[in-house]
């Protein structure tokens, strides 16, 4: 069965025709062709298709797209800035080796943008714990939780300015 619904997508009002049986997941890779967000378990254990829905961090792959009907969805490609810029997290875990194979990392950064967004001074035991969804195969999680670190001081400095 098809619905019509409405959302927000990286700042952009969308309205698609989708079935029912959908995950967010599915929707973002296979319809709207934005491959940032990655298939991982396809269970909710990884946390690689981690996005945004109305600022929380939610797995893609077992979230029903009909429930974004009205939200605003962001994306690791909502992230960029004009010019493309990139974000502080992107640009941390860059500078600071959170990149490893890379596969874990829009999960990892969507994850930390909510907490930065709610906590932009988090301590290491609060982004080891709002990451703790996350898991990464090539165990770079010092570099990880110092990456977000980084972009929380950074983005801390730039608004005390």
């Amino acid at each position: 069965m098809k619905e019509v619904i409405s959302f927000v997508l990286n700042g952009n009002q969308m309205e698609l025709e989708i079935e029912s049986h959908w995950t967010l997941l599915y929707l973002l890779r296979e319809h709207l062709e934005l491959t940032g967000t990655k298939p991982g378990c396809e269970s909710g254990e990884c946390g690689a298709c981690t996005v945004l829905v109305d600022a929380k961090a939610v797995t893609s792959c077992i979230f029903p797209a009909m429930e974004i009907d009205g939200k605003d969805v962001l994306t690791i490609e909502g992230l960029l800035g004009e010019g493309n810029e990139l974000h502080p997290l992107q640009q941390s875990f860059l500078e600071n080796a959170g990149v490893q194979c890379g596969f874990c990392t829009p999960g990892m950064i969507m994850s930390a943008k909510a907490l930065l967004d709610e906590n932009p001074r988090p301590t290491e035991e609060e982004i080891r714990h709002a990451i703790a969804g996350n898991i990464c195969r090539c165990t770079g999680y010092v570099q990880v939780v110092r990456s977000i670190k980084k972009a929380s001081e950074a983005i801390s400095n730039k608004e005390d300015k």
